[in-house]
């Protein structure tokens, strides 16, 4: 009985053997690759989030400077940020706070190149939109037309499509260009929901109306159709 079982256990072993001599290598290489990614993925997270702290710190220098006038270490801030952690989403808001700060000193070169930054570097769309807005306004301030389609050129998510249309409207309206102008400013109008953005889109509207145009005239015709 003994000799019978200990034939087992040497069947068992050698199969044993035999299974891990053809995939020994293979079963090795895939626990390696799994465990090195889980350790991979471990340390960006890790990294991410050491990336995200210190941006944070800077973010506040930033807004410290800001608050106190110091023009001068705000721009020391800002270029920290944007050199050591650009990536992160504090880096935008740090350059879309010191863009705030610049336009409040009257310093419109440095605005539009903060705000110009933010609109190539943010890590997401909506950033990148609302610099581009900002951009759009100083750019119109300036009477600078042209830069400023230019700028409102981009593709803009869907929730700013809307706004982006009605600061075409204002520098096409700046430039003479009414038809073109209320054509812009419609769109904006309907683009608007009217329980979300209701201040905003009756503003719109008396663009519209200062134009000669009834802003819900289509919404009318369609409704008496």
């Amino acid at each position: 009985m003994a000799t019978h079982l200990d034939l087992e256990e040497q069947e068992q072993l050698d199969a044993l053997k035999h299974f891990w001599n053809r995939w020994g290598n293979l079963i090795t290489w895939v626990l390696i690759a799994v465990l090195g990614a889980y350790a991979a993925w471990n340390g960006w997270q890790y990294w991410e989030r050491r990336q995200a702290g210190l941006a944070a710190v800077l973010f506040d220098e930033v807004e410290r400077a800001a608050q106190a006038g110091d023009a001068a270490r705000v721009e020391r801030a800002l270029a920290d940020i944007k050199d050591k952690f650009g990536g992160t989403t504090y880096a935008a808001h740090a350059g879309l706070r010191g863009a705030r700060f610049f336009d409040e000193q009257g310093k419109t070169a440095e605005t539009k190149a903060a705000l110009a930054w933010v609109a190539e570097k943010a890590p997401n769309d909506g950033l990148r939109a609302v610099a581009r807005l900002r951009l759009a306004s100083v750019q119109l301030g300036e009477k600078a037309y042209d830069e400023a389609l230019r700028t409102l050129e981009a593709g803009f998510p869907t929730s700013f499509v809307a706004l982006a249309a009605d600061r075409r409207g204002d520098v096409l309206l700046q430039q003479g260009k009414r038809e073109l102008a209320a054509a812009e400013f419609g769109k904006a109008y309907q683009g608007m929901a009217a329980d979300t953005a209701g201040d905003y889109r009756r503003l719109v509207g008396i663009k519209l109306n200062a134009l000669g145009i009834d802003p819900d005239a289509g919404a009318k015709a369609g409704a008496a159709s």
